[in-house]
């Protein structure tokens, strides 16, 4: 299975970017897939999480109304629009997938490389 993440940035305070990330390998729209980010000198965090057929979503607290996580299992692809960036946003977001279609049990299995975002206050 590989996951290939893109879409990272450099924007400004208050700018959208959208994430992008394709998955190949294994049927795609069995899997739950989540976003998560890792900012320098701290630790790699869940910002969002989708199921297998997109009815369920998790969002981090920090996150809620800004960021949406969608898929697109005709396209293999799982977004993550951010939208009202903040400079707290600023890290390496990875895209990942779960042996599972949820995403409840926090499992996962797969890692993309990283995508920068940066966000200049």
């Amino acid at each position: 299975v590989q996951l290939q993440a893109s879409g990272g940035g450099l924007v400004q305070a208050g700018g959208s970017l959208r994430l992008s990330c394709a998955a190949s390998g294994r049927t795609f729209s069995s899997y739950a897939m989540s976003w998560f980010r890792q900012a320098p000198g701290k630790e790699r965090e869940l910002v969002a999480a989708i199921s297998w057929g997109g009815g369920s979503t998790y969002y981090k607290d920090s996150v809620k109304g800004r960021f949406t996580i969608s898929r697109d299992n005709a396209k293999n692809r799982v977004y993550l629009q951010m939208n009202s960036l903040k400079p707290e946003d600023t890290a390496v977001y990875y895209c990942a997938s779960s042996p599972r279609g949820t995403w409840t049990t926090f499992e996962y299995d797969y890692w993309g490389q990283g995508t920068q975002v940066t966000v200049s206050s």
